[in-house]
């Protein structure tokens, strides 16, 4: 299955908004494997039986690694199945974490996948979300002002493609609970998240302000 054209590679420049930003293709396995385990996850977890694990992205949810390193963020995401993973336990989904971009402390934007191929990076709600991932994010390596403005660009840029309806952090995503958009079937399976920060958040959605993007569910 291919998912990149070969232009892509070279990082070709995007123009939105009156920005220019350089997108650069650092794919992550996306073998038969992963292929398999993001079909059974979309049909374990959501009820979605698809031929593909293509999405229709509705929403971006932004993330940090807490992970020092792109080099590291990136190993952590490139396996497609769990280092953990026990097959033997029921209804545990083997799929490993990943999103489809990575911002690295310089600013850099990587793309690890397909903008509208599922990744898993928030509980409910990845058959419609887009995962931006930014290097770091611990006390030690806050998030810099260059992955700030990436991230304001990279909003910019995905709002411009697809019908983005929400723009979350990773911290917000239980307010979807009770939303159309939430299809997660177990009740017991959640976990607390605080990035990318309500700092980051507020700078981010203040830059995109004329975006209108919907309020959250309260």
């Amino acid at each position: 299955m291919k998912f990149y054209l070969p232009l892509l590679a070279l990082g070709i420049l995007f123009v939105s908004c009156g920005t220019t930003k350089s997108i650069i293709d650092k794919p992550i396995i996306f073998n038969k494997e992963r292929e398999i385990l993001t079909l059974e996850y979309l049909s374990k977890r959501y009820g979605l039986e698809k031929d593909t694990p293509e999405i229709i992205p509705k929403m971006i949810v932004l993330h940090w690694t807490v992970i020092p390193t792109l080099e590291k963020s990136f190993a952590a995401f490139n396996n497609p199945s769990l280092p953990n993973w026990r097959p033997d336990i029921k209804d545990v989904s083997g799929l490993n974490v990943s999103s489809q971009f990575m911002v690295d402390r310089d600013g850099t934007i990587y793309r690890l996948m397909p903008e509208t191929t599922m990744a898993r990076h928030v509980i409910g709600l990845n058959h419609c979300a887009i995962g931006v991932e930014n290097v770091g994010g611990d006390k030690d390596q806050p998030l810099t002002k260059a992955q700030l403005k990436s991230n304001i660009w990279l909003v910019r840029y995905l709002a411009d493609k697809y019908p983005i309806e929400y723009l979350i952090g990773h911290y917000e995503y239980t307010l979807f609970e009770n939303h159309p958009l939430w299809l997660e079937k177990d009740d017991g399976y959640r976990t607390k998240k605080t990035d990318p920060g309500t700092a980051f958040m507020k700078k981010v959605r203040k830059n995109v302000i004329d975006l209108k993007f919907k309020e959250l569910p309260k």
